[in-house]
């Protein structure tokens, strides 16, 4: 039996249709499970900014299994041992932050795919990828249905973009312009003209190389010139957000009302 179809990747490959996805940083399995029965194409745990670590992303995975959501994990680096752990408990996409060389993308690529592609360790038959060893041709097929992610989010990264699209192994790039424009002088202000067309720019570079761009972003102004621009899939909120959003709304309708 080969490893499970991985369907976001299938759908970047073959599909027309964005992908809509939504950020998950609460670290909580039932937050987790209730974001992604709720009717996205996606969510992302996110490793990086969300109070996460291997055990806690095993669980949100586990309780989101039974959904259509396809369950991305973001770490926090893109350290070899730290994806090693990630994708033996079931992760098959991964998100990689703050991707800027060649170099790098040539490294996290290989660690994702078990030799001669690359230099995975073996052992997943001692965790959830391979049901515990019950998908007994595991390592002969999880190559393929892995999908690796890079994020570029500095001008670093736009600089570097064209060798690390180059590099065998990356299936897709995510955009962070929250981060990109910071770095380019403009901390809070992703809307500024001048991240609008480096964003824009680079999706075209992603495109021309064959590869399918995302973004993550809640301004709509950047998520229409994104989309205007070609986009595959893209992050448009948050759990978090929504229980703040959805918690101060309740409390002030609820005032309104007395």
């Amino acid at each position: 039996m080969p490893a499970p179809v991985n369907p976001f990747k299938k759908a970047l490959c073959e599909g027309q249709d964005l992908l809509i996805g939504l950020w998950v940083a609460l670290a909580n399995s039932h937050a987790a499970e209730i974001v992604a029965g709720a009717g996205f194409d996606w969510i992302l745990l996110d490793g990086e900014h969300g109070p996460n670590d291997i055990p806690l992303l095993a669980q949100q995975l586990a309780a989101v299994a039974r959904h259509p959501a396809h369950p991305i994990v973001r770490l926090p680096m893109g350290e070899t041992w730290l994806i090693k752990q990630a994708l033996d408990i079931g992760a098959q996409t991964l998100l990689i932050p703050m991707v800027e060389t060649g170099e790098q993308a040539a490294q996290i690529a290989s660690a994702c795919r078990y030799p001669p592609e690359g230099n995975r360790g073996m052992g997943a038959s001692l965790g959830r990828a391979s049901d515990f060893g019950r998908i007994k041709d595991y390592a002969e097929t999880a190559n393929r249905e892995i999908c690796l992610v890079a994020q570029i989010e500095s001008r670093l990264g736009v600089d570097n973009a064209d060798a690390i699209l180059a590099t065998p192994g990356i299936d897709a790039i995510l955009i962070g312009p929250a981060d990109l424009a910071a770095d380019m002088g403009y901390p809070g202000t992703s809307s500024h003209p001048e991240v609008k067309a480096v964003v824009e720019a680079l999706i075209a570079r992603i495109r021309a190389a064959g590869k399918p761009a995302g973004i993550m972003t809640t301004d709509p102004d950047m998520l229409a010139v994104a989309k205007s621009a070609g986009i595959r899939f893209a992050g448009i909120g948050s759990d978090v957000g929504l229980l703040m959003s959805g918690a101060a709304a309740l409390a002030k309708a609820s005032r309104q009302a007395s």
